[in-house]
């Protein structure tokens, strides 16, 4: 191959900067870093600016990397992140032969971040390292240049020969005062700790050489808790009408009335209004009947002495009227000729008082008074619905609920609902309907992720595609030691999440597996998406999914305080215990005739049982201890439903 220069091309992928170029602030940094970090070896020999559109983005790739002046490097700024208009990833593993490698005919691409400063520094940490590269991909003899070994291709490169990983972390650590790059430029470091590496298998290097032991330090159900409330972001406010939908949110302000309730003058009775005065007895004997007042709106004309109206229970009063004397105290004298309509009523008492059987303006709620505080839910009783629309609310503040996607995994998961018997090794999908009415019934929109399969690529896509919909993912499967349990792998490896714990001591539910992954907005504001991953047995995954998915789903929404309602049981029967796990036993709690909570198991507790769950509305609180708790004795218990009566 020709000893010249190496040549790199740059594509800015921004629609802003292909309609202004002027905006533009990644294409100098990037060509400042190949030109004054090449070593001179680089010259940049075109750069495109082109919006951010799959078509757009492949057409100048396959233009550079299939013309006969071919560049070695293609650099591609912009549209990586997980907005829908971030199209590089996509559109570069498109086009490439290699995927792996980032190789298209003989040029390498990367695909570098669209901040400017995160493209400057991912470019200087790996330029020196990519002219040996350029070189394979075009051609160069590779034994020839292999020949010095390592330390004269680094030598070459203009790079240092690496120290141990130890002597690096020392060295780093106490030294923070030296520069030891060329030109003023530090050779590239780690700056991650190898304890905070990814843990997880990787799946490229097979069975043979999977952990044999889970490396995820175990960790309480209380430790594990904490991590999750750490982790799921803070309570976002949104507007939303007052509507039955806004049931179950939360108020993110203090909410006062609109106007007062009542807003006019009303009877509490149906009867008859009068004029009643202070220092004198009420109105007695015969009147005429000369309006009638429906609780229905409309103009009523004024009483005057003498006279009364008919009224009826929540209707408003004539102008005039100060009480309402009850239809019970009451006799007609006469009708109107068509005997349709009273014309005369004989008022029996005179003990009725001014206000009397009135609700004076304001007496429930005066306009302007503070109704409901922030941090108040708004329950599914009705209750505070009905106090925002009576005080003439069209709208508040409140906390958005997240979206929840709930998906599967397995080779040998098939739809509940498929047709024809099951194939040998098939399994009926019981987790996702179970989780997605779960998930329902506690107030939360709910999307069907699906079933997605055993292989590396087809997981990492679906859950790239489900993290552009929803803000929890809850999967199930894939989270245990086989090299098939993929959830972990693809978090770390393919997603750049982190797992915050990857195993929890209890009974069952021991791999539950949560993480959060960092990805940008539809509108480019970073965010974090949560991910359950919990395991497949039907037990496990409903009882973890109570447990840890539930509580994360109020934080996030601003409900205080988390988690399922916990309650005093006395045993029914005698409940042995698990020496080394606590237990989280489904049981069914009653409400017995001595005012006592009582509560029996559903019986056989293995994970795998999904009869356990039948019934069950309570997760008995169980110690790890060697004895059994006998009958009658008292213990914790989680209500998960509604209590039942003996």
């Amino acid at each position: 191959m020709s000893h010249g220069k190496l040549k790199a091309a740059i594509l800015i992928v921004s629609d802003t900067a292909s309609q202004d170029p002027s905006t533009d602030k990644a294409g100098p940094l990037l060509q400042d870093v190949i030109t004054s970090e090449g070593g001179d070896q680089w010259a940049v020999s075109d750069q495109q600016i082109v919006s951010d559109d799959v078509l757009a983005i492949q057409r100048q790739v396959t233009r550079w990397s299939d013309g006969n002046d071919h560049p070695n490097l293609i650099i591609t700024t912009g549209g990586t992140g997980f907005t829908g208009k971030d199209n590089t990833p996509e559109a570069i593993i498109a086009v490439m032969s290699r995927p792996v490698a980032g190789v298209r005919n003989k040029s390498i691409i990367v695909t570098l971040p669209g901040s400017p400063k995160g493209a400057k520094e991912n470019l200087s940490s790996i330029l020196k390292q990519l002219s040996h590269a350029c070189k394979q991909a075009a051609g160069e003899d590779s034994r020839t240049a292999h020949a010095g070994g390592v330390k004269a291709l680094e030598q070459a490169a203009g790079l240092k020969a690496e120290q141990p990983v130890s002597d690096r972390q020392i060295h780093s650590h106490h030294h923070h005062h030296h520069s030891h790059g060329h030109g003023g430029h530090a050779v590239p470091r780690p700056h991650t700790d190898p304890k905070d590496l990814p843990k997880s298998n990787d799946p490229k290097r097979g069975p043979t050489q999977r952990y044999r032991e889970s490396p995820y330090p175990m960790k309480s159900v209380e430790e594990a808790l904490e991590l999750i409330f750490e982790n799921t972001p803070a309570p976002k406010q949104v507007k939303a009408p007052v509507e039955i939908e806004l049931g179950g949110h939360v108020l993110a302000e203090d909410v006062s009335a609109d106007e007062p309730v009542p807003a006019f003058r009303a009877s509490i009775v149906d009867g008859y209004a009068i004029i009643v005065h202070d220092d004198a007895p009420s109105p007695k004997g015969t009147f005429p009947v000369v309006s009638v007042s429906h609780a229905s709106p409309g103009d009523i004309p004024p009483l005057r002495a003498g006279q009364i109206a008919r009224i009826t229970t929540g209707a408003p009063l004539p102008p005039g009227a100060t009480s309402v004397a009850m239809v019970e105290d009451t006799i007609i004298r006469s009708v109107t000729a068509d005997s349709q309509e009273e014309k005369e009523v004989e008022i029996l008492t005179d003990k009725i008082k001014p206000g009397e059987n009135v609700r004076e303006i304001g007496s429930d709620v005066k306009g302007n008074d503070m109704i409901l505080k922030k941090g108040t839910e708004i329950s599914t009783t009705g209750g505070e619905l009905g106090l925002l629309a009576s005080a003439g609310k069209r709208e508040v503040l409140v906390y958005r609920k997240p979206v929840v996607g709930v998906l599967s995994t397995g080779d040998e998961i098939v739809p509940h609902d498929r047709s024809g018997s099951l194939r040998l090794g098939e399994v009926r999908d019981t987790n996702r309907p179970t989780i997605m009415a779960a998930v329902r019934g506690w107030g939360f929109e709910v999307m069907d992720l699906g079933i997605a399969t055993d292989k590396v690529g087809s997981l990492e896509q679906t859950l790239r595609d489900s993290m552009r919909k929803v803000d929890v993912i809850v999967s199930t499967g894939g989270v245990s030691m086989g090299e098939l349990d993929l959830l972990k792998p693809t978090i770390e490896r393919s997603l750049g999440g982190t797992i915050h714990f990857g195993r929890v001591s209890m009974k069952p539910g021991k791999p539950t597996t949560f993480a959060t992954v960092p990805v940008k907005s539809n509108t480019g504001i970073p965010e974090t998406r949560l991910i359950f991953s919990l395991p497949g047995n039907p037990a496990s995954a409903i009882v973890t999914s109570h447990l840890f998915v539930l509580p994360s789903l109020q934080h996030f929404c601003g409900i205080h305080p988390v988690g399922l309602p916990k309650v005093q049981v006395a045993l029914e029967h005698d409940i042995p215990l698990d020496p080394k796990r606590p237990e989280y036993h489904r049981a069914i709690v009653t409400a017995g005739i001595d005012g006592f909570l009582h509560a029996s198991s559903t019986g056989g507790q293995r994970s795998s049982r999904v009869g356990s769950l039948k019934s069950a509305n309570a997760l008995l609180c169980l110690p790890a201890r060697e004895e059994s708790i006998a009958k009658g004795n008292q213990t914790q218990a989680l209500l998960m439903g509604r209590l039942l009566g003996l």
